[in-house]
């Protein structure tokens, strides 16, 4: 069993062979996709993915905060109706702070960032962080919460030692691993040397950060396969096992068992 946590499917660069796609993931052995979403001009897509494949597909909601602008009010006021409203969403995600491309948006990305949180407490769902440029913000954002029951994913975690450690004071999350890991120049393997297995689970992003040896082609959930082989590499633990590991820690933090 393999459990992808992050990827994007239902976007347009799957819309000619999605069925290949899954085809593809459930060949590499993997069982759960969890799709993210980003904004309201998805939504549908998501929903649409989620529905054709119910047993691998598993939808979330929130705000990318690459999409947060002047319009982020209407854009929480569709995030808000959704959770309000019957659905089978099981995290608020990804949602985040994103300073990478530019900072004009920040005051507003860190009110849609908390507010997000709230509403993860108030519904009892997990949430998906993404962060980038970003890490003390995020972190200043989500000390008070380190006593609550919020509990969630750091998604693509790249960072240092220390960022590791001052994450995994969050006991209710688990980092994120993807592609990036397999990099030649990436640093990640010595950082993860120092993070339990038991707080690591496995991502792709699809259709971005392709794992070596397909790097430079478009990602899709079957790849998950070549990150899970770096990961236990890394570990010197066996394939079957890291997978049974990362896939018992994405199924505790989203809240169900398969």
């Amino acid at each position: 069993m393999l459990i992808d946590t992050h990827s994007h499917l239902f976007l347009e660069e799957f819309a000619e062979d999605l069925p290949q796609v899954m085809e593809r993931a459930r060949h590499a052995g993997v069982s759960s996709i969890f799709m993210p979403n980003i904004d309201s001009t998805t939504i549908d897509a998501l929903l649409s993915v989620c529905a054709k494949y119910p047993d691998l597909c598993y939808p979330m909601i929130g705000l990318h905060p690459t999409s947060v602008n002047e319009t982020y009010e209407q854009e929480l006021a569709i995030v808000r109706e959704r959770l309000s409203a019957p659905n089978h969403f099981v995290a608020i995600g990804e949602i985040g702070l994103d300073l990478y491309w530019d900072r004009t948006f920040l005051k507003e990305q860190l009110l849609v960032f908390e507010r997000q949180i709230e509403w993860a407490l108030e519904y009892e769902l997990p949430v998906v962080i993404h962060t980038r440029e970003a890490f003390d913000y995020i972190y200043k954002v989500m000390e008070p919460y380190k006593k609550t029951a919020l509990k969630g994913i750091f998604h693509s975690f790249t960072g240092t030692l220390e960022e590791a450690a001052r994450l995994l004071e969050f006991d209710g999350f688990m980092l994120g691993i993807n592609g990036v890991v397999t990099f030649k120049k990436s640093t990640l393997p010595e950082t993860l040397l120092t993070v339990p297995l038991e707080r690591i689970v496995l991502e792709t992003d699809s259709p971005y950060l392709t794992p070596v040896p397909n790097r430079g082609k478009r990602n899709e959930s079957a790849n998950v396969k070549d990150t899970l082989a770096k990961v236990a590499e890394i570990y010197q633990k066996s394939l079957e096992y890291v997978a049974q590991v990362t896939s018992e820690n994405a199924l505790k933090v989203f809240g169900f068992r398969k």
